[in-house]
């Protein structure tokens, strides 16, 4: 890619921000250097790592990064056999502790949740070699400061220092508070020569005897050693001077074990430093509220909604920019200040960001192709850094784009053809472009020449553009309109602003008719584009709202048809109650007169037949219930009779009782365990017309089987199997998508269902629902 284009874009700007975004010195250095590439390979792994690291950025937050200076000169000292100082080592140190906590970052990563495939390579560079973490660690801190851990020696010989100097210190402070305080200039105790003194008046120098290191400007004052303190100085001076021989010694054993590791420190610093660059170019996308482009191999690009990065986020115009599906030229017509060549700025900068591996500040399903180059002549008025271009400064900018141009080409130009007589400019212009499309580049330019708006309707793969221009107001929108070409509104602006009709109309009629035709059908097309944007936005929004109603009423008939057989599961529990009343009532009275046998009263008989009949009654009651006659008729079955299994929405054969309430019925080849309460017996006009009952199928589907299944609250064993009887249901039932809701709690629901799901030969993926639907409590099944 040419320096020229980067300047010509302001690339330098985007990557100062990401520098900005960037936390370690390495990192920035790599953001500031960064180029757009044409190699395809190259740029989708670079998007898809910077798409892990929004990823990361939004699920698991900001990675625990801190500053830490290049390690590339000290591990090259320790190849060539040469010992780190004490702060190198303790940035060495600070590269192993980080990648310590990036490693732990990412202990127990939901690889289900966050996919780490990508970036999983430069997590590998960074295995910690402990041994030697664990001495540095021992040993210094980060800022290169030797602990007293670092050896016995080096221990004891600080603790022997602060002894002695806690001593010296001691004597001093009985010379500047006791009774010789009086021939001191000062009640202070200093340092010369690394040696502790006192400030004596020259008249009593020989009151302490000692050694006179210093005396003040005026000689009035002597800095003394008392000759109390001298051989305290000197241990001081002795243990000290042995201090720095054991740090030099722990140092030199500390480069030792570094130069071991040399090449592992090198890659562990290089992935902190890969690490932190995605983290940054992450943080960019989040910022600019950037989106990953798709990359396409036929250099056909699609900006959606793009947005130029540079312009206040608050007053920018989003525009739908595409090239190289239908057409491969874009002739930019229309009045200067119209956002003309902010629009092929913004191709153009949107283009590099994307070859860098950026996001681009665009909507979702936005695509970029992979240029070898890109070759922009841009200079006008408008630039914000380029001063206005003569006409041979643009033709020389053209002459050396037509040089290198090919198929893999993109080719932005401002004003092709400007700056000379209009009828010379346009021959040009249009010689100029046959050429370029002779040659299969992709081109954007603009243009104030009307015989160019007839180019784009004459060339195939050629169409027009305009920047859209609001006459009530006018003022410029900075919509891009293609497929409409411009024109200068001269005529109408001249009427909003008072002048005179017939000085108006004379300027009309002085026109060509070919620009009054090529005005009429500009005119016309801007219409028919209104009036087919209108409409298309009419259709979206009904298509919205009956999708919406459609949800709606989905929903109002999943709660209609629950009502309907909580109601018949509420009837037949109520009957169950009076008919086992009912049984025990009449075994009491038949017990009864069994004991009394022929000691029978005659009143107790009759209060015994009227007991029964009340009983007789109450059974009467129930047997003209018709929900109750229902449940009887559908219990009522037997081994070889054809039933309808509810839940399933599927006809089969009893081929066993299990229990009381409990049937296996077949249906086709899977076989189910069922309750008398899930089955329904089928008479023979039934059998007759199960087959082609799609619809009934359906229906019964949509009121039995719900899309989720809801587990929590249940013991494992009891979630599993009806995790296991769902599953099948939904498989017969036609469901292609289902949730299961297990709630998060302890976990062990979770960790059963999905333990389940993975074994699955009937599951096609499972994640966990997104945040606004139960996030890791609920998790989405698609079925196949």
């Amino acid at each position: 890619m040419n320096d020229k284009i980067l300047k010509t874009l302001e690339f330098a700007k985007i990557t100062e921000q990401l520098k900005q975004l960037a936390i370690t010195r390495p990192a920035k250095m790599k953001a500031i250097n960064l180029v757009p590439s044409s190699d395809f390979a190259q740029v989708e792994l670079a998007l898809k790592q910077t798409l892990a690291g929004a990823d990361i950025l939004r699920i698991k937050g900001q990675l625990p990064l801190t500053d830490f200076t290049d390690v590339r000169p000290s591990t090259k000292r320790l190849r060539i056999k040469a010992n780190l100082n004490a702060k190198e080592l303790g940035n060495l140190l600070l590269v192993l502790a980080l990648a310590n906590e990036i490693n732990e970052f990412f202990t127990n990563t939901d690889e289900e949740k966050l996919d780490l495939t990508v970036i999983s390579p430069i997590l590998a560079q960074l295995e910690v070699p402990q041994s030697l973490y664990a001495t540095l660690n021992r040993s210094l801190d980060f800022d290169g400061e030797v602990l007293d851990a670092a050896s016995s020696e080096l221990s004891h010989l600080r603790h022997e220092l602060k002894s002695n100097d806690a001593e010296i210190k001691d004597k001093m402070d009985g010379y500047i508070k006791g009774s010789s305080s009086k021939y001191l200039s000062e009640q202070i105790v200093t340092i010369r020569d690394e040696r502790y003194v006192i400030p004596v008046k020259q008249e009593y120098r020989n009151k302490f005897g000692g050694v006179v290191h210093d005396q003040s400007a005026s000689g009035q004052t002597l800095f003394i050693e008392p000759s109390a303190v001298l051989n305290l100085n000197n241990r001081q001076q002795n243990l000290l001077a042995k201090e720095r021989r054991e740090i030099n010694r722990i140092l030199h054993h500390l480069s030792d074990l570094a130069r071991v590791e040399v090449d592992n420190v090198d890659n562990i610093a290089a992935g902190l430093v890969k690490l932190d660059f995605i983290q940054a170019k992450a943080r960019l996308a989040q910022s600019m509220r950037a989106t990953e482009p798709r990359l396409t191999r036929d250099q056909s690009l699609s900006f959606l909604q793009a947005r130029h990065p540079l312009i206040n986020p608050k007053t920018v115009v989003a525009n739908d920019i595409r090239l190289g599906e239908d057409f491969d030229t874009i002739l930019i017509t229309g009045p200067n200040t119209g956002g003309k060549t902010i629009t092929l700025k913004t191709v153009g900068i949107l283009q590099l960001m994307a070859q860098s591996g950026l996001f681009i500040p665009a909507a979702e399903g936005s695509k970029a192709g992979i240029f070898k180059d890109i070759c922009a002549d841009i200079g006008d008025e408008q630039s914000i850094e380029q001063s206005l271009s003569t006409f041979s400064s643009h033709i020389n900018g053209i002459v050396k784009i037509m040089k290198k141009v090919d198929a893999e080409t993109l080719v932005l130009i401002d004003e092709i053809g400007a700056g000379t007589d209009p009828e010379e400019g346009a021959s040009l212009a249009i010689s100029i472009l046959d050429f370029l499309r002779q040659r299969k580049a992709k081109i954007i330019v603009t243009t104030h020449y009307p015989e160019l708006k007839l180019y784009g309707y004459n060339r195939e793969r050629t169409t027009n553009a305009s920047m859209e221009f609001d006459l009530k107001t006018l003022s410029p929108t900075y919509r891009l309109q293609i497929g409409i070409p411009g024109h200068s509104n001269a005529f109408a602006i001249a009427r909003r602003l008072g002048m005179r009709e017939d000085v108006v109309k004379k300027a009309q009629g002085l026109m060509s008719d070919q620009n009054v035709d090529i005005n009429q059908m500009i005119t016309e097309l801007t219409k028919q584009t209104k009036a087919a944007t209108d409409a298309h936005n009419h259709l979206a929004t009904s298509l919205d709202r009956a999708q919406k109603l459609e949800l709606k009423l989905e929903q109002a008939l999943d709660w209609y048809n629950q009502r309907v057989q909580k109601q018949l599961e509420f009837a037949q529990e109520r009957a169950n109650e009076v008919v086992a009343k009912s049984r025990k009532k009449a075994d009491k009275i038949i017990a009864q007169l069994e004991q009394q046998k022929g000691n029978v009263k005659q009143n107790e008989i009759i209060a015994a037949k009227g007991e029964f009949n009340q009983l007789e009654r109450q059974n009467e009651n129930l047997a003209h219930n018709r929900v109750l006659q229902r449940e009887k008729r559908r219990h009522h079955v037997n081994v070889g009779d054809q039933v309808k299994v509810l839940s399933y929405g599927q006809t089969g054969t009893i081929t066993k009782k299990l229990a009381e309430h409990e049937y296996e019925v077949q249906m086709g080849i899977i076989k189910v365990k069922v309750s008398d309460r899930d089955i329904e017996k089928i008479g023979p006009q039934q059998k007759s017309q199960s087959k082609p009952k799609v619809r009934a199928v359906s229906a019964s589907r949509r009121s039995n089987i719900r899309s989720e299944l809801d587990l929590r609250g249940q013991r494992y064993d009891e979630a599993m199997t009806n995790l296991d009887r769902y599953i099948d249901s939904a498989l017969l039932s036609g469901l292609d998508v289902v949730t299961i809701i297990h709630g998060i709690g302890t976990g062990a629901i979770r960790k059963g269902v999905w333990q389940y799901l993975k074994t699955s030969k009937h599951v096609k993926s499972y994640n966990y629902a997104p945040a606004n639907e139960g996030g890791n409590g609920a998790t989405i099944v698609h079925l196949q």
